[in-house]
């Protein structure tokens, strides 16, 4: 018994590094057959978005031009509405939408796709306001002044605001190093905040909502707001020396994909939230945007146990997956 028992450690730590290699390899696989299918349908798929672009690239640049007139000798200021205004005006119209239905329970079509049955029906009033308060204090007292900086920053080695528009090709090219910079930043930032030194004092914040709601996809803690919020979403376009039209864009989606995977109803023809809630359900399992890394490091494999994880798919149909895909009845102790 003693010699298993000594046995068992030296066991574990190849198993271990087995599971690692293993999780690399897989990895290294999906991302390889990603590019292959990538490249594959490059030309065929930007040929035709190319055309599109084309014929309303001339419009749009005639737009472009014209506010550059507008705002002349005053860049700054048209730097700061279209790197926060717009971004924040599609927040709040997409979160608008949902705070009737978390409010209300109405329509009550919507409501069927609610991912945690039960909770927020309809939410707190007074859980909300505070969240309101704290989602205003983030966006104008922490955001506004980062971004001023950023502006300064990128005027460094460039004009965010040049007066000739990105093409189609280098736009897209953006979107995925913005993605790819954000997933590995915010996974690690995420992991951090998670650690005993700091989750009490700052992430804790945020994991008030263990059922979520899209609003509090920027409820956080000053700290969180700055690390995990605005500096993964900073970075990319600050190495790319991005145009205003790019960071535009990109900051507007970030914030529409943070508030459906907060939002805690999967939608049809949506991107599935069931991830992202499920870290707000459990808080020790899946940390990242996209999983890539979560599966790599291995911080999904009690999630990938779960009917969540079999839910976790675009739904292109109108039947709820919580129906279709209904959690096991829960064992009566």
């Amino acid at each position: 018994m003693k010699g298993e028992a000594r046995s068992k450690p030296h066991d574990e730590k190849p198993k271990q590094e087995g599971h690692i290699w293993g999780s690399m390899r897989k990895t290294a696989f999906i991302l390889g057959s990603g590019l292959l299918l990538l490249v594959a349908f490059w030309n065929s798929v930007t040929w035709h978005l190319q055309r599109f672009w084309g014929a309303s690239g001339y419009f749009w640049q005639a737009q472009w031009e014209r506010l550059l007139s507008t705002f002349e000798g005053k860049e700054w200021l048209l730097f700061m509405l279209g790197a926060t205004q717009v971004p924040s005006l599609c927040f709040w119209a997409f979160n608008g939408l949902l705070l009737v239905v978390d409010t209300t329970g109405k329509p009550n079509f919507i409501s069927r796709y609610r991912i945690q049955v039960g909770k927020n029906e309809p939410v707190d009033p007074v859980k909300l306001r505070q969240s309101v308060r704290t989602v205003l204090f983030n966006q104008f007292m922490i955001s506004l002044p980062i971004v001023v900086i950023f502006y300064f920053l990128l005027k460094l080695w460039g004009d965010p605001c040049r007066r000739e528009l990105p093409t189609f090709h280098w736009f897209l090219l953006e979107l995925a190093i913005f993605t790819l910079v954000e997933e590995v930043m915010f996974y690690y930032s995420h992991r951090l905040l998670h650690h005993p030194a700091f989750y009490k004092k700052v992430h804790k914040k945020h994991h008030e909502w263990t059922a979520p709601i899209g609003v509090i996809s920027l409820y956080a803690h000053p700290i969180e707001h700055v690390a995990s919020n605005m500096l993964p979403a900073i970075v990319g376009p600050a190495l790319m020396g991005s145009h205003l039209s790019s960071i535009t864009v990109w900051f507007s989606l970030a914030l529409i994909v943070t508030t459906i995977s907060h939002c805690g109803y999967h939608l049809p023809f949506l991107p599935s939230p069931e991830f992202h809630d499920y870290h707000h359900l459990k808080f020790n399992q899946c940390y990242g945007v996209l999983g890539v890394l979560d599966h790599l490091h291995g911080t999904d494999t009690v999630f990938k146990q779960t009917k969540a994880y079999e839910r976790h798919v675009l739904l292109l149909g109108f039947t709820p997956l919580s129906e279709s895909i209904p959690d096991p009845p829960k064992k009566m102790e």
